[in-house]
């Protein structure tokens, strides 16, 4: 059984949900996943009496049987976080396991998209605030695993673009959380070391023994641009590979709707118009289409006003003629519910007014908001 590790400074956020589930020393659930901290007495409170405990995944050797689970995201969201971490060090270590931890990650992320799809984006929405770098590339994964699939690539195309997702940033890892949080224009060596990353992720993947050159070629691509304006080669059309295409449009996704210490995150729907733009040179048309296709008009894990004036997080996208569904939280009168009522916004009083940007996120238990057993 694992112990319960102290939080370490600056792994709390005001305004932002809890990643994981927060104990006090006995072992007791303080807070649980999803909960938003509103002020610093209470980030204070926590530091003095909270602990939390990440789950650690432990995988045999040869998978010899069926994982039945049911897959909720929410609940796997500190695991994929470890096994990421884990991942990227035994890669920049060139430990020999490298190549199977990174496929069966892949093959975790894979398995949680498609049986848990709505779920899994809301995760990308719910966590744009203030990313880490592992939590981005993470929704880089997430988000190809979609796009691939829209855009019709074959599953061991999406396979080797979800390992090229999870492995593209490698060179970024130790400084990327420092440069998001820092307001100041970037100096030549900064630059230096963003354009150079491709090749240095490059590098330490062909040292661990992953040669795969589909996966090598995606991320050697993945800045080059449709029109040769990117970067290293100046690439155009038809030289890049779509799934160095879709991987840039992820991680263009996730920087327009994350918050940052220079600027603002944007809403959903303004990063929707960016995006249909994008297809105007930049990417191949059929996918920023794809990405559009995926998210729908209001994508899972966002909030919005309905018209009769309740505010909820939309669960679930369009089935057919019903939907978006919606899981309403406050009332009309702005007063929270002690539970979450289901809403079909295709039903007339139910239609979506506007989205919601609150400067602080809600607390919301998600695993039961989106109706997994706990």
């Amino acid at each position: 059984m694992t112990e319960l590790v102290r939080i370490a400074p600056g792994a709390l956020t005001i305004g932002r949900p809890l990643p994981w589930n927060v104990y006090d020393a006995d072992g007791n659930v303080l807070l649980r996943q999803g909960y938003v901290i509103q002020t610093n007495s209470q980030l204070e409170q926590l530091f003095e009496r909270g602990r939390f405990k990440p789950r650690k995944i432990e995988r045999p050797q040869e998978e010899v049987f069926e994982d039945n689970r049911e897959r909720n995201p929410f609940a796997d969201y500190p695991d994929l976080l470890h096994s990421l971490e884990a991942t990227l060090n035994a890669i920049t270590e060139s430990d020999p396991s490298a190549q199977k931890r990174l496929l069966g990650l892949a093959r975790m992320i894979e398995r949680t998209c498609t049986e848990s799809p709505e779920a899994s984006l809301a995760l990308v929405h719910l966590y744009s605030i203030g990313p880490v770098i592992h939590e981005q590339i993470l929704f880089y994964a997430i988000l190809c695993q979609f796009i691939g699939r829209q855009f019709g690539l074959e599953d061991n195309r999406v396979a080797v673009l979800t390992a090229a997702a999870l492995t593209a940033n490698l060179a970024l890892v130790p400084i990327a959380d420092k440069l998001n949080a820092s307001n100041t224009v970037l100096n030549d060596e900064q630059r230096g070391v963003i354009r150079k990353h491709p090749q240095r992720s490059i590098q330490a993947l062909r040292a661990a023994g992953i040669d795969n050159k589909l996966l090598l070629t995606i991320i050697a691509q993945h800045h080059e641009q449709a029109d040769g304006s990117g970067y290293p080669k100046g690439l155009s059309g038809t030289e890049i590979r779509p799934e160095a295409e879709i991987l840039a449009l992820a991680e263009r996704y996730v920087a327009m709707i994350t918050k940052r210490a220079y600027r603002q995150r944007m809403n959903v729907a303004n990063a929707r118009k960016l995006i249909a733009n994008l297809a105007d040179g930049k990417f191949r048309p059929a996918i920023p289409k794809a990405l559009l296709q995926v998210l729908g008009e209001f994508p899972p894990g966002i909030l919005v006003r309905l018209d009769n004036n309740e505010v909820g997080v939309v669960t679930r996208r369009p089935v057919r003629a019903r939907g978006p569904f919606v899981k309403a939280i406050f009332g009309p009168r702005g007063n929270r519910y002690t539970g979450t009522f289901e809403r079909d916004t295709s039903q007339p009083d139910f239609g979506i007014q506007a989205l919601e940007e609150p400067e602080i996120m809600p607390s919301m238990d998600f695993s039961l908001v989106w109706g997994f057993r706990s």
